[in-house]
């Protein structure tokens, strides 16, 4: 298939690591003509304090432009908490090994950092070259591949450089060109989130904030949120400029910098993180996938530890999941505690360093922020959970925060923000979800199957409670029957809405019907003994013999030979089946008496049409007590019209 005739470039940040004094800055600047170290103290001493910038065009073999920003970082032990800085938006590594002097012990730091991040591509740099004989070339070309070995840098690229001659610079260019195709691209569609690891001002312009932008788009003119340990605050994007460009907008995986209106310098700070608002928060417990270096002390639950994630810092301590340390060179899942919360998400690898002495000793991958419940006294549980969790996908991650929320759910917003996805994103893939039979929408949350299934069961249950219970009473009303559910953590008000949508998706399925203005099990409804079937026929007779001069319903019921309560539920019954008709709260008639007043009334409308109260009482044998209501009723339920005094009839 041919190449497309206008190729999308492609576009990537590329971090140097290895020891001090081994070329690092030399190298870039060789390369791109920009020397990376900008501050007085660095030029002044010749080593690289803070993270440097640079950026570079390159031409690929498909004809795709490539353009790389380079993020120059300390070698210097002292200056490893810089380096992580910057290494957080790595995608791939150029790692500096000096032909002269080998692998050194930040060399090996550095490259297990890189490793720790989930790098999955680099090149080596064999700098120094004018400096080595053969022999000490190929002694440092084997250090290295010692070093990478079982490691994604195995197989890589070893480049032999000379910054001062420049020889290997070509070949160099053209390895770096040659990974930018195999790199796997950042998701320009997603939500933006952009680590901050310079501020600054520039006049004229004002506040200037540069990072990697790890996902999504920056606009200018689009609104950002800073995510803060405390609070949020929105600011408006002045301008954006890559590689020293201005341009209309900058997208994933490129070096970024962005001019804010409305904020001056001193209120941000590097690791604060710029992102799309509403879809991210910080979290001051995680669930991590934690390893060990070969090289470190075990790691005791409880301990202290330096974390360093995306340009942040900060100090955190770990709890260890049924285990009371962990081994060196060992993996396990754990939970830390952040002194400063931190906005990061499932996926988002960090750094751990060792109090003291201050040396990197392991580091790995967000499984799930503070939000997710695991299993407290279920060991068995939990270790299933995190072994889930630990292989998730999008779709498994869903499930598993679903699983942890029980019987709340999770509204779409909610997960969204648990995951760092939009809320809409999130709520198309719990439709699919839905469709495949893996969890349940209720109104506007989302729940696990189980967890649907609980509320079913106790809906059901409570309902075959109530007609144990309550033989005469046909139905219950939906809001009555949520206060009788078990356990009575589902009748929270909060749930209100999950409740209503479990009970609407029963009636739909036909496991519940309704009954005016109640819900009963489907051929549920009273069952009368044989002395109330009696009593139930006594009461209907005694309003029958009346017609329309209404006996005292308390007489009634004294008279129908059952308790009180149950011929109370009697008369209700006769008043649901439309045996007896109630036209106010004093005025009960059988429904054959209406009847026989409505063919009363229309034989009359033949001769008169209209009538007066005192005519109505003639007609109908009552006194003006019941009359007047026996009209109202009339006009309610349009047998009569009321034309000022006098009735029309309809």
């Amino acid at each position: 298939m041919p190449a497309p005739a206008n190729p999308l470039p492609i576009s990537l940040t590329v971090g140097t690591a290895g020891h001090i004094d081994h070329g690092k800055s030399a190298l870039i600047e060789a390369l791109t003509g920009t020397h990376p170290d900008r501050l007085a103290e660095e030029q002044r001493r010749g080593i690289t304090i803070d993270l440097g910038f640079a950026h570079l065009g390159l031409s690929a073999a498909d004809g795709r432009r490539v353009q790389i920003g380079f993020i120059d970082v300390p070698g210097h032990e002292r200056f490893v908490r810089n380096m992580l800085a910057g290494a957080g938006g790595i995608e791939l590594v150029l790692l500096v090994v000096a032909a002269d002097e080998g692998v050194k012990p930040q060399t090996r730091e550095h490259f297990q950092i890189c490793r720790l991040l989930g790098i999955e591509r680099g090149i080596v740099a064999l700098t120094k070259c004018d400096l080595a004989d053969a022999e000490t070339r190929t002694l440092a070309a084997a250090e290295i591949a010692d070093l990478v070995r079982g490691s994604f840098l195995e197989g890589a690229p070893v480049i032999p450089v000379s910054a001062k001659t420049g020889a290997g610079l070509e070949e160099l260019r053209q390895a770096l060109a040659a990974a930018a195709v195999k790199v796997k691209g950042r998701a320009s569609m997603g939500p933006a989130r952009l680590p901050l690891d310079r501020v600054f001002s520039l006049r004229g312009f004002g506040t200037v904030v540069t990072g990697t932008l790890l996902a999504g788009q920056i606009a200018v003119e689009s609104e950002l949120e800073v995510l803060a340990p405390r609070g949020l605050r929105r600011l408006r994007v002045r301008g954006v400029q890559v590689h020293g460009q201005p341009v209309e907008r900058a997208l994933a995986g490129q070096r970024t910098a962005i001019n804010l209106a409305g904020v001056e310098p001193a209120a941000l700070a590097r690791g604060l993180v710029l992102a799309e608002p509403g879809v991210f928060r910080c979290s001051a417990r995680l669930t991590v996938d934690l390893e060990l270096l070969v090289s470190a002390p075990p790691l005791k639950s409880g301990a202290p530890l330096h974390l360093h994630a995306l340009s942040a810092e900060t100090v955190a301590r770990v709890t260890l999941f049924d285990a009371p340390r962990l081994a060196s060179g060992s993996r396990g899942l754990a939970r830390l505690r952040l002194a400063e919360p931190l906005p990061l998400i499932p996926g988002d690898r960090f750094i751990v360093r060792q109090f003291s002495p201050l040396t990197t000793i392991g580091g790995g991958r967000v499984l799930a922020t503070d939000a997710l419940r695991l299993p407290a006294n279920d060991a068995p549980a939990r270790a299933q959970a995190l072994a889930r969790l630990a292989a998730a996908g999008a779709e498994e991650h869903l499930q598993l925060w679903l699983e942890a929320a029980g019987l709340d759910g999770l509204t779409p917003a909610a997960l969204g923000l648990a995951l760092g996805r939009r809320a809409a994103e999130v709520a198309a893939d719990l439709a699919r979800l839905e469709a495949a039979g893996r969890v349940v929408l209720a109104g506007s949350a989302a729940l696990s199957r189980a967890a649907a299934q609980a509320w079913e069961q106790a809906i059901l249950a409570a309902l075959a409670a109530f007609h144990a219970g309550e033989r005469l009473v046909p139905a219950i009303g939906a809001d009555t029957l949520r206060g009788r559910l078990q356990p009575a953590r589902l009748r929270r008000p909060e749930q209100a809405l999950v409740y209503r949508a479990i009970l609407q998706k029963l009636i739909a399925a036909g496991r519940v019907e309704t009954a005016g203005e109640g819900v009963r099990l489907p051929g549920q409804g009273p069952r009368l003994d044989a002395g109330e079937s009696e009593a139930r026929q006594r009461i209907e007779a005694a309003f029958r013999a009346a017609g329309l001069r209404a006996p005292a319903v308390d007489s009634v019921l004294a008279q129908c030979r059952v308790e009180s309560r149950r011929a109370a539920q009697l008369l209700q019954l006769l008043l649901r089946d439309g045996s007896l008709i109630k036209i106010n709260e004093e005025l009960i008639l059988h429904r054959a008496a209406l009847e026989e007043l409505r063919r009363s009334l229309a034989e009359r409308k033949k001769t008169a049409p209209r009538l007066s109260v005192p005519a109505f009482k003639q007609l109908t044998g009552v006194t003006r007590k019941y009359a007047i209501p026996l009209l109202e009723y009339l006009d309610r339920v349009h047998v009569t019209r009321r034309v000022g005094d006098d009735r029309e009839i309809l």
